[in-house]
This record gives C-alpha cells, structure tokens and sequence, in this order.
C-alpha cells in the first residue's frame, strides 16, 4: 500500500482519533424515495424520523443517529455501522481502508472544523449522492426490489424467492413497496426537504451533488438538476450514476447536457466482461454498454467517468478481462486515464460475497489477481487509486473469512447460493454453465433442497417491521 497513503491516515486522520472520517460529517447517501439514508455506501441504511425532519430540513443528512456515530468518531470509538473499514483496517497496521478515500477529498481544514464541532450540530454537506426513485431498467442480482422497478416486477409476478435462510435474504421475500409510500414526488416530504435545503444553502456549500437510483436517467428530477446547472454559473460537481443501457436519443441528451455543466462526472457500473456481466446484471447488455461507455468518453463533457465494480463470487471469473477491457477503453478515450476504476467488495446478501467461494477456488481467483496485478502495475495509465483498491481485493482474499461479524455459517451460505441462482435462472432465462469449469463442478455438488415450483401471479407483499426493513440494503 502507498505510503503517501498510510502517512495520511496517520497523521490526519488518526491524530484526531483512530476512528474519524469526515464521511460522517460531510457526505451522504439519501434515498428520497423511501426516506432512509447512510453516511456512505458501506453501512445499512436508517430510517429518517419525520419528526425530526418536521424540525430541520437537513435532517435528510443530519439525522441523530448520524450525530451519535460522530461522537463515537471525535470519542475514538468505532461505530459498528462501519465495520467494513475496521475489517480492512485490522488486516495489519499499514492496510488503507475507505477512510482515508472518503476523507482525502476534503481539506484538512474541513477535516479539523468536523472533529472540533459539537457532534450534536447539523452541518452542511460537501458531497450528497441522492436516489429520487427506485425506477430502473434492469434487475442485477445482488440488487432487489427495493431499488428496482424491474426487480419490483419480478416478486409481483413470480412470488418471492424461497428457501432462503442466511442474512440478507429477506431483501427477496418482498416487493419493495415500502420504499414508495407517497403517490407522487410533491407528495413526497423528502423529495419536498431536498429542494428546501437546495434553495436554502445546500446548492452552496456542496461540491458535489450524485444523482443515482435506480436509474437516475429516468427521472424527471434529475432533468430538472441539469435545467438549474445551464442556468447557473456553478462550480458544483454535478454526477450522474447511469447504468448506460439507454437508447441513443438519451445519450445524445445526456451529450449534449454535459456540454452545459462546468464540472460534470459520470458513474457507472460493471466488474466482470461479456456474457457475465449480463448474467449478474439482468437487462445488460455489453455492446450497448460498451459503446456508450466509448461514445460519452469522446463526444461528452466531463472531468471524469468512474467505473464502480461491484465484487461478488461470480465476477471474480473475468475481473482481470474486465480490467483489461477497462485499459483499452482507456487508450480510446479523448482523455487517456478515463474511464477510471473503483473496487467494491459485496457484503450483502453474504451469499453473493467472495468469501463464500471455497477456499480453493478462492485462492485460484486470487492467483490470477496476483499475475495480473504484477504484470499491469507499472502501465502509464493506472492511478494509484486504482491500483491500491485492486491489491486491497488481493488483500481481502487472503486474509478474511467471513463477510460480515453476522455472517451466517457457510453450509447456510452455500444452500442460498444455490438456491438463488436456480430460482434466478428459471425467472430470469438465465443458465449459470457460462461460469467456468472450476466453479460449477462445485455448485452442482451443492444440495440446497429447493425444488421447482410452479411460478403464480398477483401481489406477494411481505410487510416487514422498520427494524427488518433496514436489513435490507445492498451496496450499490
């Protein structure tokens, strides 16, 4: 790992206290549509109270349960909600985790001003990632009804899943309704408290603003963000989280807009190459998204495009094609560095994680990491950035066992695969034979003890208490 970045940890972050990260303070996610959000992408989702946003718009962001884990950080203690970064960090004592990324991109004077605040004050956020909607085209597997229409879809036709009984699960025993309980955006009083705070001093202090979903490309409010950036002189980043399996009157609005924002950034998703990722990613399709992914990079406007790769066991089968796809795409682009990668290891569903692999077919995913990480390394094109989080998976693979602290036990894990995949596969007109030898040899050995019924129609809602709701986040 860089030693600019351990020396940062260090001496910024860990001389306030072993646990900051302006994250807390400074960044969120907020899903308006449901009205729940995280300081990042790595810890479950909560619930925003409604009486505390009937007393301050911000709590959209500045919720008290936000406000308890900054005193937790300013204290030294490290809250369990971000237990991903603690796993990473206790690998040994030079191991970088997303603190330090999610806290570099602020200036140490920011960094200070948090850590000296009381943690019972609402602050202004810098960077807001914000989902309008769960609607989306697609219906990726690690995915669930709670964030797509088209996942929605699926429940409300087949019936939930079955014979599933590890954490995580029950995010396929439901249809997502919950996460829309209000008809229309006006309706909405999230929707209604983003646009207060953006009128009234969140559009100032930002410096970025991510739109996500969903797919942000399908709805009306991201638009409308793009009609506000050509009429103001903002120096805002302004993001958009596209899956970019849209048709080309929509790229070419997507062009032609970017052409009228100072700082624009595009996101997008994939890990794997070909007839994988359209496995794990239903509705994908790799040439569409390969050549918009080209077309944006020569013909759009923007500071960056930014890959982020979501890690499962299954996507380890072609990471190292993927990479070297993301290279060439790289060598083609107006820009020469873009598109750019970042790593993202899967945690829930835990059955979907790397670490439910066998051992050995771990070690032989990890293998091919290795020769490839040592063989690209030194390529001109590469940023550290992207290279720490690649030796961060190699890392990973090595050393951890279990997803999570909750983790259910593995015979458990392994039944839900399967499980899952049979039942994904006859939805979805799947077959997972395009996976490798190595690992359907293994899978088939697998008794999970589903057996194939007979699908049925009509609503298959399953209400769940808030508690349970909350479970029910995926890392996107």
């Amino acid at each position: 790992m860089s030693n600019d970045l351990i020396d940062y940890r260090k001496r910024v972050l860990d001389s306030k206290s072993p646990s900051f990260c302006g994250a807390k303070w400074y960044n969120a996610t907020t899903w308006l549509g449901s009205g729940t959000t995280a300081s990042c992408h790595h810890p479950t989702a909560h619930k925003i109270p409604l009486v505390e946003l009937r007393d301050d718009y911000t709590a959209i962001h500045n919720t008290k349960h936000k406000k308890a884990a900054r005193k937790m950080m300013q204290e030294g203690e490290r809250p369990l909600e971000c237990e991903y970064c603690w796993r990473i960090e206790d690998m040994g004592k030079d191991a970088v985790s997303d603190r330090v990324f999610k806290s570099q991109i602020y200036s140490e004077q920011d960094l200070q001003e948090a850590y000296d605040k009381s943690w019972e004050d609402s602050v202004n956020l810098k960077t807001f990632e914000i989902a309008f909607d769960r609607t989306c085209n697609l219906a990726c597997s690690y995915c669930n009804p709670s964030f797509s229409t088209t996942w929605a879809r699926d429940i409300k036709k087949n019936g939930p899943y079955q014979n599933l009984l590890s954490d995580g699960a029950g995010a396929f025993e439901q249809d997502g309704s919950w996460t829309e309980p209000y008809g229309r955006d006006e309706e909405n009083p999230y929707i209604e408290a983003f646009w207060k705070w953006w009128d009234n001093g969140l559009s100032d202090s930002l410096e970025e603003l991510r739109v996500t979903g969903g797919e942000p490309l399908m709805s009306g409010n991201t638009w409308k963000l793009f009609d506000w950036f050509e009429e103001q002189d903002s120096e805002m980043r302004f993001s958009i989280n596209s899956n970019l399996i849209a048709k080309d009157e929509i790229v070419d609005k997507l062009i032609e807009k970017s052409h009228r924002v100072k700082n624009f950034e595009l996101y997008t998703s994939a890990e794997c190459f070909g007839v994988h990722q359209e496995y794990l990613r239903d509705g994908f399709n790799w040439e569409v998204w390969h050549r918009n992914m080209l077309r944006f990079a020569n013909e759009g406007n923007y500071n960056s495009i930014n890959i982020m790769m979501t890690i499962t066991g299954l996507s380890l089968f072609s990471t190292t094609d993927f990479l070297d796809e993301v290279y060439e795409m790289k060598k083609h682009s107006k820009s020469g560095y873009h598109p750019v990668v970042s790593v993202n290891i899967l945690r829930f569903p835990s059955f979907q994680n790397i670490l439910t692999l066998p051992k050995e077919i771990r070690g032989t995913c990890r293998q091919e990491l290795v020769l490839w990480f040592e063989e690209n390394r030194t390529k001109p094109q590469w940023l550290e950035f992207e290279l720490a989080s690649i030796e961060r998976l190699i890392e990973y693979l090595a050393t951890d066992e279990t997803p999570h602290r909750n983790a259910s036990n593995r015979d458990t894990l392994w039944q839900d695969m399967k499980s899952f995949y049979t039942q994904y596969d006859e939805r979805r007109n799947k077959d997972i034979n395009v996976f490798p030898k190595i690992f359907t040899d293994w899978y088939n050995t697998i008794n999970s003890g589903y057996k194939k019924a007979e699908l049925h129609s009509g609503d298959n809602t399953i209400f769940l208490d808030d508690d349970r709701l909350i479970e029910l986040k995926d890392i996107l």
